[in-house]
C-alpha cells in the first residue's frame, strides 16, 4: 500500500526539467531508500514530496490526498522532512530545536501543554539525546547534532520522515549509528522512511525498497537484491564493479572498480 506517490510528476528549475512524467509509489511502513548520481534529482524529488518545491504540472498524493489541497499545518502534521545539513540559530539549546517539532500543534488558545512536553521529552529519549537537552546545539558532535534534528522531525509526531543525506559529515561510526536509530523508528514504531543516500552498501543494508533515479525518471526499483546489479551500477553511476554478498547481512555488497594498491597471497 502506498502512503505517498507521484502522477505524471514533472520538476524543473527554470527551463531545466529535473523530473520528467514520473509515476511513484513509496510503500507503506517500509524504508524507502533514493539512490543515483549527483545531480539526478533525488533531492528535488524529495523537497517536492514535502511540497517544498511546486511541481511543474502532475499531482502528488498523502494518503490518497491531494497534498496540494492540504494546508501547511495538516501537511506537517503527517509529514516531517530534515533537509542536509541543516543548522540552528546559534546557542540554540537541544530542547529549545526539539520543541520546534511541535509547531504545527500550536493554536492561539494552547501555546504549549504536557502532551507537547512529554512528546518532545519521549523524541530526546529515543534519540538518546535526553541528558543533553540543555546543551547548545553548536557544541555537539557531527552525531550528536544529527540525532538532535532527528529528535526534532520525531517530536513532529507525523507517520513519514523523509531525510535528504542524513549521514552527510559525518564519521562511519556515526553514521551507522543514526541509520541504526532510523532502522528502529521503522521497526519499533512503523514510520515510514524516505532517504537520499549516496552509499550504495549502506542504502542495500538498510532499504526495505529501492529506488535508483536516472535521466529525470525512475531507472529500476524494488527490493535491494532485486535491483543491485553490477549492470545497474554502470547504468546509473557510470561505474564498473563486482557484486557479492555481504557477509554479515546477506545484502548486495558492491566492490568498485579502479586503481589502488593489491595486496599478494602468501606462498
Amino acid at each position: 500500500m502506498a502512503i505517498l506517490e507521484t502522477k505524471s510528476l514533472i520538476l524543473s528549475y527554470g527551463d531545466t526539467v529535473i523530473i520528467d512524467e514520473l509515476d511513484l509509489q513509496i510503500p507503506k511502513g517500509e524504508i524507502t531508500v533514493f539512490i543515483g548520481s549527483n545531480g539526478c534529482g533525488k533531492s528535488t524529488l524529495l523537497r517536492s514530496l514535502a511540497r517544498l518545491l511546486k511541481p511543474q504540472s502532475g499531482s502528488i498524493l498523502i494518503e490518497k490526498e491531494m497534498i496540494s489541497k492540504l494546508s501547511t499545518k495538516e501537511i506537517a502534521k503527517q509529514l516531517a522532512i530534515l533537509p542536509q545539513g541543516p543548522v540552528a540559530p546559534e546557542g540554540l539549546t537541544v530542547f529549545q530545536l526539539v520543541k520546534q517539532g511541535r509547531y504545527p500543534y500550536q493554536k492561539w488558545y494552547r501555546q504549549w501543554s504536557e502532551e507537547d512536553e512529554q512528546i518532545v521529552n519521549n523524541a530526546l529519549e529515543v534519540t538518546g539525546m535526553l541528558a543533553l537537552g540543555e546543551r547548545p546545539v553548536d557544541s555537539l558532535s557531527g552525531g550528536q547534532r544529527q540525532r538532535a534534528w532527528i529528535a526534532m522531525t520525531l517530536a513532529q509526531n507525523t507517520n513519514i520522515i523523509l531525510l535528504d543525506e542524513p549521514t552527510t559529515y559525518l564519521d562511519m561510526t556515526h553514521q551507522i549509528e543514526v541509520l541504526d536509530l532510523l532502522f528502529e523508528l521503522n521497526e519499533k514504531e512503523n514510520r515510514t522512511i524516505v532517504m537520499v543516500l549516496h552509499d550504495i552498501n549502506l542504502a542495500c543494508r538498510y532499504a526495505d525498497h529501492l529506488i535508483a533515479i536516472k535521466d529525470r525518471s525512475v531507472y529500476i526499483q524494488g527490493k535491494p537484491e532485486e535491483v543491485i546489479t553490477s549492470k545497474v551500477v554502470k547504468d546509473v553511476f557510470n561505474l564498473d564493479c563486482e557484486v557479492t554478498t555481504d557477509p554479515l547481512f546477506g545484502t548486495p555488497l558492491c566492490i568498485p572498480h579502479g586503481r589502488g594498491r593489491h595486496i599478494k597471497p602468501i606462498i
